[in-house]
């Protein structure tokens, strides 16, 4: 599944994150062995990308932050995906 901030808090959460865990930088997340590379959470500083369901539940319980508490929706995994087998005219 994945989690849907509204826009811009993505960024604002995973700020909030660095600072109670005590991070010099975005790139100070990754010692606390969290299964994510550096790119893939840039993407997801960014807003690029949404995040990973996991990811933002062992996020939440590393830096101690309330997700009850934050506004998130969660989308199914083929969100996004579009149907295949189209017919072509004969």
């Amino acid at each position: 599944m994945r989690v849907k901030f509204q826009k811009g808090k993505q960024r604002g959460f995973l700020d909030l994150a660095v600072k109670r865990l005590n991070c010099v930088s975005l790139r100070g997340i990754l010692q606390f062995g969290l299964d994510v590379s550096y790119d893939c959470l840039k993407n997801y500083y960014n807003e690029r990308r949404l995040m990973d369901k996991i990811f933002f539940e062992d996020l939440c319980h590393i830096s101690k932050i309330d997700k009850e508490k934050l506004k998130v929706e969660y989308l199914k995994d083929n969100w996004g995906q579009i149907k295949g087998g189209k017919k072509s005219k004969r």
